[in-house]
């Protein structure tokens, strides 16, 4: 059993543990995080599991971005992860349609990712052909969804920072 709740400022260091556990190293240095960098989360989809010992099992992040000329205001998704020995019981899967059933309730349109076609496709993600995430990223990666029917209706383009 996993409790599952909005990350906060406490949980800060177990979570950044857990990404640097999951990720290679050097994960910082990705283009995504170019697109984060001096950017808020949106602390509404960030969520944290913790396992039945109060450690975090699992952790997901969404960020603020932009598409296209007219700024079309999207998600970004990620990094999400999952503790290595709690891998192969699902909290991956529920981590994401959780945060993605909040991020509909509150309004959002469309979320993009930079992963595994084949993984995110049960969750309705398709490949971002008509988007360009900055480089260095593989097109075929570049995947999105739809949170709100014609989310990405006349939606396309260049992914950019949020900039308030």
């Amino acid at each position: 059993m996993f409790q599952i709740s909005q990350e906060s400022k406490d949980d800060l260091w177990e979570v950044e543990f857990l990404y640097d556990l999951s990720f290679a190293p050097g994960r910082e240095a990705l283009s995504s995080y170019r697109l984060r960098e001096d950017v808020e989360r949106v602390a509404q989809l960030c969520l944290v599991a913790r396992d039945e010992g109060n450690s975090v099992a699992g952790a997901i992040r969404y960020w603020p971005v932009v598409i296209g000329d007219k700024n079309a205001p999207a998600l970004l998704l990620g990094p999400v992860a999952v503790h290595p020995t709690h891998q192969g019981e699902g909290l991956g899967a529920l981590l994401i349609q959780k945060s993605l059933e909040i991020a509909r309730d509150l309004g959002w349109a469309r979320v993009i990712l930079v992963g595994d076609a084949p993984y995110y496709a049960r969750f309705g993600f398709r490949r971002a052909t008509n988007l360009e995430f900055p480089p260095p990223t593989n097109p075929e990666r570049l995947l999105f969804l739809e949170l709100l029917p014609q989310g990405f209706e006349n939606t396309s383009g260049k992914i950019h920072k949020f900039l308030k």
